[in-house]
């Protein structure tokens, strides 16, 4: 059986939009749709219990019911969880194609509230993972993919990511990468231009080994570079646009700290309006 696109849904409005997002992906990947709902109490005898969950247990079955009725290609199914909705959704990582998690705006034009549910599944999840805003706050889209690059490590799986969502939407896939001029304050002017150009040969031929492979497999998608001076993550929040997904990826191997987005994803979950896929590599 083929691993489905699962959706994390508590019956809100941002879960709804989670869900009709992942109904499209699913129709162009030629997935399964699954709906999860985690019931975070362990005692359904406790006060006010039993009612909560049959409500809870109600809207799953009408959102399922609603998708079924919407997909004729897709199978939907809806699964229910006791215990921990992020814990629920890691483990349900394990097995899935991708993750689609709804995220309130932070306003009209821009930026994730992500709670502690969606932080932990965000840092843990062993699949890509979609944070999906409602369509009320989503401006329209610029008819593109765009994938955030970090050529400093090796992250073929979020590359071929990004170009499989291009190919699937028949829309360009813009990459973009930033590299960091130059320091050192004394350096004199002509010699600070020279280093910079050779910053930017060097990104530009590393770019071109990164993704030349993905640019043969997928010949149909158009790409355009953009490699950018700058700060990695302000540059990418500058260059973004409004693309119909933004793609980064985030280093599977927790750190010393723990677990963490890394400043680019964490900026792009904080800063991008447009849904969000975090691709977990390494």
């Amino acid at each position: 059986m083929t691993a489905p696109i699962t959706v994390g849904y508590d019956g809100s409005p941002e879960s709804t939009a989670a869900a009709q997002w992942a109904v499209r992906e699913a129709e162009l990947r030629g997935l399964r749709l699954e709906l999860l709902l985690a019931w975070p109490w362990m005692a359904e005898e406790m006060l006010g219990q039993p009612d909560a969950v049959a409500e809870s247990r109600s809207r799953l079955g009408r959102q399922e019911a609603e998708l079924r009725a919407q997909l004729s290609t897709v199978d939907v199914t809806a699964v229910q969880w006791t215990g921990s909705a992020g814990q629920a959704l890691v483990e349900a990582g394990e097995h899935a194609a991708m993750l689609a998690l709804g995220s309130r705006g932070l306003s009209t034009l821009r930026g994730f509230l992500v709670g502690p549910v969606g932080r932990h599944v965000l840092e843990r999840a062993a699949c890509p993972i979609v944070l999906v805003r409602p369509t009320r706050d989503t401006p329209r889209s610029t008819g593109e993919v765009v994938l955030g690059l970090d050529l400093d490590h090796h992250c073929g799986g979020v590359i071929a990511f990004a170009f499989e969502s291009a190919a699937l939407r028949s829309v360009p896939l813009r990459v973009v990468h930033a590299w960091r001029p130059p320091g050192g304050g004394d350096l004199a002017p002509a010699v600070v231009a020279e280093l910079e150009e050779e910053m930017a040969a060097d990104a530009m031929e590393r770019f071109t080994a990164a993704v030349g492979p993905w640019r043969e497999k997928y010949p149909d998608v158009t790409v355009v570079a953009s490699l950018l001076r700058g700060s990695p993550a302000a540059t990418l929040i500058d260059a973004v646009g409004r693309p119909d997904l933004l793609v980064v990826g985030r280093r599977s191997g927790a750190g010393s700290g723990g677990p963490h987005l890394g400043p680019v994803t964490e900026a792009a979950v904080h800063h991008v309006h447009s849904p969000l896929a975090v691709v977990p590599y390494g």
